[in-house]
C-alpha cells in the first residue's frame, strides 16, 4: 500500500477551467436571479425580453426557433410574460396567421431597469479584474462558447 502523505503535492500545469466555470456561473445566476427578485422577474424572462426588444419582428415560432424549444413552450412563456403586463401579441401585417410580439410600455420599462441592473451585476462579478482583463475574459469565453455550438445571446438553459 503507497502511503499518499510522503507523496509530494501534485499540482495540475492547467487551472480546472470547466470547474471554475460552473463554479462561478452558478454563483453568479443565483446573484442575478435575487437582483431580479424586486421585479417578479426569473433570468429566463430577461433573455426572452431582451430578444423582443432588439428583433422587431420577432414572431412566437422566430422565438422558438432562437430558443432552441418546441413552439408550444414559447406560448407558455409568453402567456407569463403577457400576464404580467410586459409583453403584447400582435397578428402580423404580412402573414395574418403569424403573432409578432412586442414589448409593452411597462415592458420597455423594466428593460431600462434591467440595463442598470446587468451592469452593476457584471461589474460585480467581475470585480477583480483590469478592464483588459475583463475584455479579455469575455473574449476568451466567447470563443469557448462559439466551439461549444452556443447560440449568442441565448441561455442554453430553455431547453430544459
Amino acid at each position: 500500500m503507497i502511503d499518499d502523505s510522503k507523496q509530494p503535492e501534485r499540482h495540475d500545469p492547467f487551472p480546472r477551467a470547466a470547474f471554475l466555470l460552473a463554479q462561478v456561473g452558478t454563483l453568479a445566476g443565483a446573484r442575478f436571479a435575487q437582483r431580479l427578485e424586486p421585479l417578479a422577474l426569473q433570468p429566463s424572462d430577461v433573455g426572452i425580453l431582451r430578444l423582443i426588444a432588439t428583433e422587431k419582428t420577432l414572431s412566437q415560432q422566430g422565438l422558438a426557433g432562437k430558443l432552441g424549444v418546441v413552439p408550444s413552450r414559447v406560448v407558455v412563456l409568453i402567456d407569463a410574460l403577457e400576464k404580467k403586463g410586459l409583453v403584447a401579441r400582435e397578428r402580423s401585417a404580412r402573414d395574418r396567421r403569424t403573432y409578432v410580439l412586442r414589448l409593452t410600455n411597462e415592458g420597455r420599462g423594466v428593460m431600462r431597469e434591467m440595463r442598470e441592473i446587468g451592469s452593476a451585476h457584471e461589474a460585480e462579478v467581475t470585480a477583480a479584474l483590469t478592464p483588459d482583463e475583463h475584455h479579455e475574459l469575455g473574449r476568451l469565453l466567447g470563443k469557448i462558447a462559439a466551439d461549444l455550438g452556443l447560440t449568442p445571446n441565448v441561455h442554453p438553459g430553455y431547453k430544459t
